[in-house]
């Protein structure tokens, strides 16, 4: 057959249900130094692939905004980054209604406090960086010394809540430190002031849960009890939380345990009513950190995956771009 008598483009249209004409051109855009941050998402909706999903992302969010409470959930890493100052800037705005997240993310909070995290690299030899008393956190660099000024900081932060009181909920708790906090770049420290609860459903995976072991192992040798984290206290306030408002929403950068309490809380009233979802994960090894929008909807997640967005990215790059359609 000759190339020319090829019919593939040459069909009968069938269908009617993709009208182009009410869709978007893709194409780019002049880099001419006028371009202000917050005119970047529209921009970007035209590029296509997950450029398009930002810009869908940016939209969305600013009805959100107007509709719905917005909850974050974020994986701790997050904190390890420069997000930690953005994510700051949305609580001190009371931009959203709570965060979920993991402790590393109250740890890291904390640390930062006192001490930097350092732009190091991907690609290096481990031990080495053992040897110079470093822990790494993909390409950001983290000195033993801040760990220990944790320990310090916290074993002390210990002895003062226990003699308030020895149960502790995970959020009150939290809110506790950032009231001992006085860094203005702190999550904890404008959470605290603007009563903006950061629940954390795996409160004792961490530093924090090594301390109150070490902490509640002295308690016993005194005889005496130990602190507490009652975690079924925070079930109760997050879910009232979940179902008070008319309408909720999830800014939800990565996955892991943070990402579900929050969509797995949103069953008891028929799912989220919109979700943008920043990650990295895949779906294909049915893992809830890669699972998609349209897989919540079929658990009672999410009511519609109209009302959502997934973008394929890492949320370093994603979040700076998106956040100022809250701010």
């Amino acid at each position: 057959m000759a190339f020319m008598d090829n019919n593939s483009f040459r069909r009968s249209k069938e269908s009617t249900s993709v009208d182009v004409n009410k869709l978007d051109n893709i194409q780019g855009f002049k880099i001419d130094g006028k371009i202000k941050l917050n005119e970047l998402p529209a921009l970007y909706k035209k590029i296509g692939f997950q450029a398009t999903n930002v810009g869908i992302a940016f939209d969305l969010l600013q009805k959100m905004k107007k509709e719905s409470a917005i909850f974050l959930s974020c994986t701790s890493n997050m904190v390890s980054s420069g997000l930690r100052e953005i994510i700051a800037q949305l609580v001190k705005e009371k931009a959203i209604v709570a965060i979920i997240t993991s402790t590393g993310a109250v740890e890291e909070d904390v640390m930062k406090c006192k001490d930097s995290f350092y732009a190091g690299d991907f690609d290096v030899d481990d031990s080495e960086v053992k040897a110079n008393k470093l822990n790494r956190i993909g390409n950001v660099f983290v000195k033993d010394e801040s760990y220990c000024n944790l320990e310090d900081w916290h074993n002390k932060f210990l002895g003062e809540a226990y003699a308030k009181k020895n149960i502790w909920s995970p959020s009150d708790y939290i809110k506790e430190i950032g009231l001992k906090l006085k860094d203005e770049n702190s999550i904890l420290y404008w959470a605290a002031r603007n009563n903006i609860p950061i629940f954390c459903p795996g409160f004792v995976d961490g530093a924090l849960g090594d301390h109150i072991y070490f902490f509640n192992k002295k308690m016993k040798n005194e005889k005496k009890e130990g602190i507490v984290i009652d975690q079924a206290a925070d079930l109760e306030k997050f879910y009232d939380m979940i179902l008070q408002p008319e309408k909720i929403s999830g800014l939800i950068l990565g996955g892991g345990i943070a990402k579900h309490h929050l969509i797995g809380a949103a069953i008891i009233r028929d799912g989220l009513d919109y979700a943008v979802y920043v990650q990295t994960g895949t779906e294909y090894d049915g893992s809830l950190s890669g699972a998609k929008p349209k897989e919540a909807v079929s658990w009672s997640k999410l009511k519609d995956k109209k009302n959502s967005v997934c973008i394929e990215a890492d949320a370093t790059l994603i979040l700076p771009l998106i956040a100022g359609a809250l701010i």
